[in-house]
């Protein structure tokens, strides 16, 4: 089934195009013209596939050009017509609806443009247009994609107009003139309005440049309050609660293991100057719960409370709608942004995020890029910290390598996994504030969620390193990876045992790099390196139980591969 967009030039019927095709769109001249055309092939509901043709803009179906006698070529083979009309120019549109009714095949009219149609003080009334015209209605925006989705579920539903058989027989301009004015009268009334507050935001918020001054200003004041939020409760709750109340309990099972031996090593782990040290001891009991509870659960808190209230608010679809276009490029669209940014401030989150994410390849795709090319917060100030005395110009070199990283890989999954490319099917709310009960309601369930997902896979994780450690297991991996780590990345191969233990906490990893007497090229590369491979312990948790086994497999596959490959480039060309 062939199903036509049409209207008349400059209407945004191009834009609907692109939203229900996404990428495989196909351009081509028509037959025996220089006029071009695009077509692609779309699912409708019940995963019918029909081919969709953006036919050329046109005022009229008695042609007064190359492109209006196409688009009447075109219309005479088509089986389904959706008729795009200027909602702020209804009258004028109208002439060219009025002529498609009278070729008697089954039509959908959008009402593009609806926004607009509240700020110039225009009010429609779409039942009765539709009761009138005796076809389906629907308003649309192309720019933010609101009605697109509906648009989508409403085609099957297209009928041919019950108008034609009551007054237009023929295409007669007084005539459609004449009818199209009583239309105008029955179904549209102006009025003068102003743009409230609300409004002009919604608009500034989606502008291609000042959306981005504005999204840039949400993500910061978003990125800074998950930071506070997260560093509270870490100082004044979960850190006092294992300080206090737990370390003594876990000091006297130390003395009851006789401060040593392997059970104490697996429980407790490695004593620091003869205390807990929570991120090196590497005990079950210890770092095993602290890492999850107190290092990560409070960001996790902050970063859903934070989202719960960028959702309810009705942001998220604006900042999805800024930066689709560019998402598109990688078969990903606008909602990947979210997960993306989150990254930077904890992988785990990030990943957690791309739950907004309605396709399980994008989930993949978005999760993969935040493991590999995303350093998150910790291993951000350990990279400062490291390289920041060597001069600025080498920190920056590290987050340009991973931008490129990030760009390619994002690039070659888009081509190697296969499937439809995601459209944008979303509603734009208007602004509103949030419910804090439904949105207290949420984060409980969130949270809840994680603690009893994420927790059993961080203390098995643990244990299995710890086991390894205790059994000398990573000096044989640093002498079997010595080929890699050595001759094609030019590293000490003891190098791999920090890359290795970033499994754990990556900022502890960078810190145990500098431990091995390394030349300015060697420590930027293993910086690059390190923040490529094994995401810490947490975020692999969730990678795990977000993807499953076999996807969280292919990711760390692609993770050592694409390490490998940087860092070899790398050691070629400094």
């Amino acid at each position: 089934m062939k199903v036509l967009l049409m209207g008349n030039p400059n209407v945004g019927k191009s834009v609907i195009f692109n939203r229900l095709s996404g990428l495989n769109v196909v351009s081509a001249n028509y037959a025996g013209t220089t006029i071009s055309f695009s077509k692609t092939f779309i699912s409708l509901a019940g995963n019918k596939k029909v081919e969709l043709i953006d036919v050329p803009g046109t005022y009229t179906l008695k042609p007064t050009n190359e492109a209006e006698k196409v688009a009447v070529k075109i219309l005479e083979e088509g089986d389904v017509i959706i008729n795009i009309i200027d909602a702020t120019n209804l009258e004028r549109n109208l002439f060219l609806t009025m002529q498609l009714i009278s070729f008697k095949k089954p039509l959908v009219i959008v009402l593009n443009m609806w926004d607009e149609t509240k700020h110039k003080g225009i009010e429609i009334n779409i039942k009765k247009l539709q009761q009138i015209l005796g076809v389906p209605v629907i308003s649309t925006c192309a720019l933010s994609g609101e009605g697109i989705k509906e648009l989508s579920l409403v085609i099957k539903n297209a009928s041919i107009s019950s108008y034609i058989n009551k007054s237009l027989k023929k295409i007669d301009n007084l005539l459609i003139w004449n009818k199209i004015g009583k239309i105008i009268f029955n179904t549209q009334k102006l009025y003068h309005r102003h743009h409230t507050l609300w409004q002009r935001i919604s608009d500034f918020s989606i502008h291609p440049i000042g959306g981005l001054f504005f999204a840039f200003f949400i993500l910061y004041s978003s990125f800074r309050t998950i930071r506070f939020i997260g560093e509270g409760l870490i100082g004044y709750v979960f850190d006092p609660f294992f300080q206090n109340i737990l370390t003594p309990i876990f000091m006297k099972l130390s003395v009851f293991f006789g401060s040593g031996g392997f059970l104490h090593q697996i429980l407790i782990g490695k004593l620091i100057d003869g205390e807990i040290d929570y991120f090196q001891s590497f005990g079950v009991l210890t770092s095993g719960f602290y890492v999850p509870i107190a290092a990560v659960l409070p960001y996790v808190i902050s970063f859903y409370f934070v989202l719960s209230v960028l959702e309810d608010s009705g942001y998220l679809p604006r900042l999805a709608v800024l930066v689709d276009s560019i998402f598109h490029k990688l078969g990903l669209h606008g909602y990947a942004i979210i997960p993306t940014l989150l990254g930077f401030g904890c992988n785990v989150p990030g990943i957690l995020a791309t739950r907004i994410l309605e396709d399980k390849r994008q989930r993949f795709v978005v999760s993969t890029l935040i493991s590999i090319a995303v350093p998150c917060v910790a291993l951000q100030a350990m990279i400062l910290n490291v390289l920041g005395k060597y001069g600025f110009k080498y920190v920056l070199s590290v987050y340009g390598v991973l931008l490129i990283v990030w760009i390619g890989i994002g690039l070659i999954l888009n081509k190697f996994r296969k499937g439809d490319t995601p459209e944008l099917f979303i509603e734009i709310p208007p602004y509103r504030l949030p419910s804090f009960k439904i949105l207290f309601k949420k984060l409980y369930f969130r949270v809840k969620g994680f603690l009893f997902e994420a927790l059993p896979i961080v203390l098995g994780g643990i244990l299995v390193v710890n086991l390894l450690y205790s059994l000398n297991i990573f000096q044989y991996i640093a002498d079997f990876t010595a080929p890699v780590i050595a001759s094609l990345m030019g590293l000490p191969k003891n190098a791999v045992i920090a890359i290795i233990m970033g499994f754990l906490r990556k900022d502890i990893a960078m810190g145990m790099l500098l431990t091995n007497p390394m030349t300015l090229k060697q420590l930027f590369i293993s910086t690059i390196v390190l923040s490529m491979t094994f995401p810490c312990i947490a975020t692999f948790a969730v990678l795990w139980k977000e993807l499953g086994w076999k996807k969280t497999i292919y990711s760390v596959l692609i993770m050592l591969l694409t390490a490998t490959f940087v860092g070899s480039i790398l050691h070629l060309i400094l």
